[in-house]
């Protein structure tokens, strides 16, 4: 496991559990601390709480969607400067614009990219 990655801490914010434990795995086998939260208010706790180096964010979640937690995010300077992708099969354009303008990296489409390819991709915004 490479040494720049033995303290980084992601959190994966994803309301299908399923898909949570998947990520969560795929992470720690990488090396990374895995927190998680399922919707966009406990988003934002966790992330206040366990400080991570960046967030995976799925858009689509049950109560505050991930357009919440970007919207909380610019409102804490805390949180601001923490890298996010959008994570998510919600592909329409106004909300992904909306996710760019609320500071977000990269929005992956969740069915194009298996987990490796996720894994990789966080790893050039760490």
């Amino acid at each position: 496991m490479p040494a720049s990655l033995q303290k980084k801490k992601i959190l994966i914010v994803e309301d299908e559990e399923m898909l949570s434990d998947m990520y969560r795995e795929v992470f720690e086998k990488e090396g990374f601390d895995v927190v998680t939260a399922s919707t966009g208010k406990e988003a934002v706790k966790v992330a206040q709480d366990a400080k991570p180096d960046f967030v995976l964010l799925d858009i689509l979640l049950p109560e505050e969607n991930g357009i919440y937690f970007l919207e909380q995010r610019k409102l804490q300077p805390s949180l601001l400067s923490i890298p996010v992708v959008a994570f998510s099969n919600f592909d329409e354009s106004n909300i992904k614009k909306r996710a760019f303008a609320l500071g977000v990296k990269d929005y992956i489409i969740k069915t194009n990219y298996i987990p490796q390819e996720v894994v990789d991709k966080v790893k050039t915004y760490i």
